[in-house]
């Protein structure tokens, strides 16, 4: 591997659990921008938000994806993190974009089963108003996320098979 990986997807998606497994099987490091984001700012992301806004918040996280230029690893990204300022073109150009896609459906059960609240998009939504708010929002992002280099079915894909499409791609 000469470049970073970044992986990009949905919120809920499986970023950094399958980051972290491709890091491993690569054996290179795994960066989890959202956590060094964090480790930043001394605060979680929602408390962010909500102190300075989500303007606010993508312009650190700009700044911390720029950052990233000629580290060698797989890199997890938020699930916004594409879809703001020229982000995607950045990473498309300076290493290789992995998209772990899901079904509206697949990340609707992903997500009800997780703690919503450290997704400040989310909350109080719940059911029918999560899936929607998926739907919508996975269409606003999928016009980001599908200029990715490859585009991984997440469920019926293994980490075999992923990480011979980062090799032989890389």
């Amino acid at each position: 591997m000469n470049r970073p990986v970044f992986i990009v997807g949905f919120m809920g998606s499986g970023k950094t659990t399958w980051g972290k497994k491709i890091a491993s099987a690569l054996g290179v490091p795994f960066i989890d921008l959202d956590h060094e984001i964090v480790e930043h700012i001394g605060m979680s992301i929602p408390d962010y938000f909500k102190a300075y806004g989500e303007d606010s918040f993508r312009q650190l996280e700009n700044e911390f994806l720029k950052k990233q230029q000629g580290r060698i690893g797989i890199i997890s990204t938020g699930g916004g993190t594409p879809c703001y300022f020229d982000n995607m073109h950045w990473m498309c150009e300076n290493g290789l974009v992995v998209y772990l896609y899901h079904t509206p459906k697949s990340l609707w059960s992903r997500l009800s089963q997780s703690d919503v609240s450290k997704r400040p998009v989310l909350q109080g939504m719940s059911g029918d108003d999560l899936l929607l708010f998926i739907e919508n929002k996975l269409s606003e992002r999928g016009v980001y996320y599908d200029r990715s280099h490859i585009k991984v079915e997440q469920i019926n894909t293994s980490l075999t098979d992923i990480v011979d499409l980062i090799k032989t791609t890389c």
